[in-house]
């Protein structure tokens, strides 16, 4: 069995290695980028726990379109040009797809959810996807939230009520996400949040997935689309179990674990509608939950329109991860920046102390939170720095022909000539510099690179708004743009307001003695260890009452 693979990697590598010999040279060989001194070329400085100085140097040094090198010399790019990038995300997307190895790794992981399908599959569930997340059912998910939210700091509350304590909020973010999305987006709870309550099997696996995948990213990217080609599922399966490898046994158990789980909920769904309104409104939060709504319009639908089963539990793991580790990620940093930043958590309190003081003392309702200025500052502010949601600091795309890009303003070639498009062949990745555009200090400022919530309160500079950049949130590329932007960034957003709003108001969070140093995995994550250590993450902040 594992001669098929042995051949398999043989022919990748002859291949690139006969492309490198006797092709001629790209046109690409003349766009400026960093050297490359190995046969991975600098793909392990791009995709590593402590790429954040790499990304700001390649920006700073060589501007908005980069050669990187790759394996065997293969030339990809790196841009974050606001034109480029609203040809390949916007105008020109079905030229840009993602690459096969996002596709096939996603579709190993999740199934065949969104972040696992391209092309008319792909728009057939967005079609179906998109009222879903309409402000009227996120208007729905807000008394899920606080219900949520309210469990999880009475239980924070017992754990302080006598002295201030030191606790991981990194692991306590990471149960209150999980169970957020899982109430409202499963109309299923795997956490009742209680401080002593082992964790469902589903919630270990969960935690465990991000950081085992971001172990296989190399394989991911140049041999997964190969390796999946080889036999049948059940031939691939049998090969993987007999091999000596830790790490994949690992990935394999994990997503069996949450491949089992997502079908038993799917089928309690199914039985539940197939009796009617009465036994689903029985159920959990009335059947207000995404999936129940997702299942009773698919059940409407036209047949060409129509998910299959198959599609549907992909579109539930998808929803899972796509709003638990990045919510998770999200709560922590702005809350470590809070413990940092005491005179910006104060400002931040008094303002939710006012609005629910305006409103006799109760939860504030959808239009009250995301009207509340300060704390829409502050998340927009961490979304636009730190980039802790999907698709992460980078993502990437194929050239599926040869096409010719056009740039803002031109870039002058290593043999001095000035460029204002540039022509890219066929099969070509690029990455998209989501971070380096909205950190970039030609748009942003000279002041680009420092947290400041204060300046979403003011008009934006004109730099940012006359840049037209592609991305559906404020000038960020943070949720990306066009067909494959992140479908449920509002609904992220509304998790993140409601848990802040119960949290800061009622507790008091201030910086240890430890360092914290932020790991650029798939998705950012804090640890005290060394940054290389992927998974040992954690975060220790002081927790007392207000």
């Amino acid at each position: 069995m594992s001669v098929h693979l042995f051949q398999t990697c043989a022919l990748f590598v002859s291949f690139w290695l006969l492309r490198r010999l006797f092709f001629k040279k790209s046109v690409l060989d003349n766009i400026p980028g960093p050297a490359s001194k190995s046969w991975k070329g600098v793909f392990s400085k791009v995709f590593n726990p402590n790429a954040w100085n790499f990304h700001r140097e390649i920006a700073e040094r060589y501007g908005s379109v980069i050669k990187i090198k790759a394996l065997l010399g293969e030339n990809q790019l790196y841009i974050f040009d606001p034109k480029a990038m609203h040809h390949i995300i916007v105008k020109d997307q079905y030229l840009y797809e993602e690459t096969s190895g996002f596709i096939e790794g996603n579709r190993l992981l999740f199934g065949h959810g969104l972040l696992a399908t391209l092309g008319e599959q792909h728009r057939k569930q967005r079609k179906m996807l998109n009222p879903v997340f309409s402000i009227a059912h996120m208007r729905e998910m807000v008394p899920i939230f606080y219900q949520v939210a309210h469990q999880f700091r009475n239980t924070l509350m017992k754990r302080v009520q006598d002295s201030p304590q030191e606790i991981d909020f990194l692991k306590w973010t990471a149960r209150l996400a999980l169970e957020l999305v899982a109430r409202s987006g499963l109309g299923h709870s795997f956490d009742s949040l209680n401080e002593d309550e082992s964790p469902h099997r589903y919630v270990r696996s969960a935690k465990q997935l991000f950081p085992l995948s971001f172990k296989f990213i190399f394989l991911r990217t140049y041999f997964v689309s190969a390796l999946v080609k080889i036999g049948t599922p059940k031939f691939r399966r049998a090969v993987l179990d007999l091999m000596p490898w830790k790490a994949a046994h690992q990935l394999r158990d994990v997503i069996d674990v949450l491949h089992h789980t997502s079908v038993e909920i799917l089928e309690e769904k199914k039985k539940a509608l197939a009796k009617g309104d009465e036994a689903i409104s029985r159920q959990m939060n009335e059947g207000k939950d995404i999936l129940s709504i997702l299942m009773r319009a698919n059940m409407q639908a036209e047949d060409t329109d129509r998910l299959t089963d198959e599609e549907l539990l992909g579109q539930m793991s998808t929803l899972i991860f796509a709003a638990m580790d990045t919510t998770s990620s999200a709560l922590s940093r702005i809350l470590h920046l809070l413990s940092t930043h005491p005179n910006v958590q104060e400002k931040l309190r008094q303002e939710i102390i006012e609005a629910r003081s305006d409103q006799g003392g109760g939860d504030l309702s959808y239009d009250q939170l995301v009207s509340l200025p300060y704390l829409d500052a502050i998340c927009r502010e961490t979304l636009r720095l730190y980039v802790l949601y999907p698709p992460f600091s980078t993502v990437q795309r194929t050239t599926r022909q040869d096409v010719v890009l056009p740039l803002s303003k031109p870039i002058k070639g290593l043999d001095g000539k000035e460029m204002t498009e540039i022509h890219i062949p066929n099969n070509t990745n690029i990455i998209i510099g989501i971070m380096a555009s909205n950190r970039n200090p030609e748009l942003w400022g000279p002041d680009s690179y420092e947290w400041k919530p204060e300046r979403w309160l003011e008009p934006l500079p004109d730099s940012v708004v006359n840049a037209h950049l592609p991305g559906i949130y404020s000038n960020l590329m943070t949720f990306l743009g066009g067909g494959r932007a992140c479908i449920g960034f509002k609904f992220s957003q509304l998790e993140m307001k409601v848990a802040l709003s119960l949290l800061v108001e009622s507790f008091r969070f201030s910086a240890t003695d430890k360092n914290i140093v932020w790991q650029m995995n798939t998705i950012a994550s804090p640890t005290t260890s060394r940054i290389e250590d992927i998974g040992h993450n954690q975060l220790p902040l002081i927790v007392e009452l207000v």
